[in-house]
């Protein structure tokens, strides 16, 4: 049976998955969502992979689900345990050396994003409004009420440590990108994934958080795309 790891994005407690554990379990896989060290603003990408590394039970089948900035931890939890799968969900996908503070300027994200930034302004001003229509935009509201207890601010370790790998680990890896990502739009993490991963992308409907919006969906695709079931 396959255990699927699952990793949020920076910021995010890793209980967001909640829903998506239960979707995988009902389809025959087991999941986990390991705790992560958030209340350290000064915990790195390495550190919340050697978080994640501690809690994987030893078993055959292990695929990890990195999301968003947790793609920076995904590959070296990878490089570190017989991970058999790696599925990076609406991701920042990293180059070695750099850091996640760098990512958005090396990939040309603002270009991408212009039509959002031209709404809202720069992300580092962005509120609550902004926020919303970014992330939430495809989310149920009382689904967004019951996690916004699961969102904190992201700590600075987490941009500033250079990606310490020096290439990408040995083990399949396929880049699953929401069509509807207000943040990540497809034609950027097509163009991203190609670029730095050789890599085509599968998509599924959704905006950022499918693991919200669309958890029996998003457990579905994973099942389908690593032939878990």
């Amino acid at each position: 049976m396959a255990t699927f790891v699952l990793i949020p994005g920076v910021g995010a407690d890793p209980r967001i998955y909640a829903a998506t554990i239960e979707a995988l379990n009902a389809l025959g896989c087991d999941a986990i969502a390991p705790p992560l060290p958030l209340h350290d603003r000064t915990a790195r990408p390495s550190d919340h992979a050697a978080a994640v590394v501690s809690a994987v039970p030893r078993v055959a089948e292990v695929i990890v689900v990195a999301q968003s900035l947790g793609a920076f931890a995904g590959p070296l939890v990878a490089a570190a345990l017989p991970v058999t799968q790696l599925i990076l969900l609406a991701p920042m996908i990293p180059r070695p050396r750099e850091t996640a503070g760098e990512w958005w300027g090396n990939t040309g994200h603002a270009k991408a994003i212009s039509s959002v930034l031209e709404r809202h302004g720069p992300m580092r001003s962005w509120g609550p409004d902004a926020l919303a229509d970014v992330f939430l935009h495809d989310v149920d509201p009382a689904v967004a009420r019951e996690n916004e207890r699961f969102n904190g601010e992201p700590g600075e370790g987490m941009f500033a440590e250079p990606w310490p790998l020096s290439a990408w680990p040995d083990v399949s890896t396929r880049v699953l990108a929401p069509s509807g990502d207000r943040l990540f739009p497809p034609a950027f993490q097509r163009r991203v994934a190609r670029e730095r991963l050789g890599l085509q992308i599968d998509e599924m409907p959704g905006g950022h958080l499918p693991m919200l919006a669309r958890p029996r969906e998003l457990a579905g695709r994973l099942v389908e795309l690593t032939g878990a079931a």
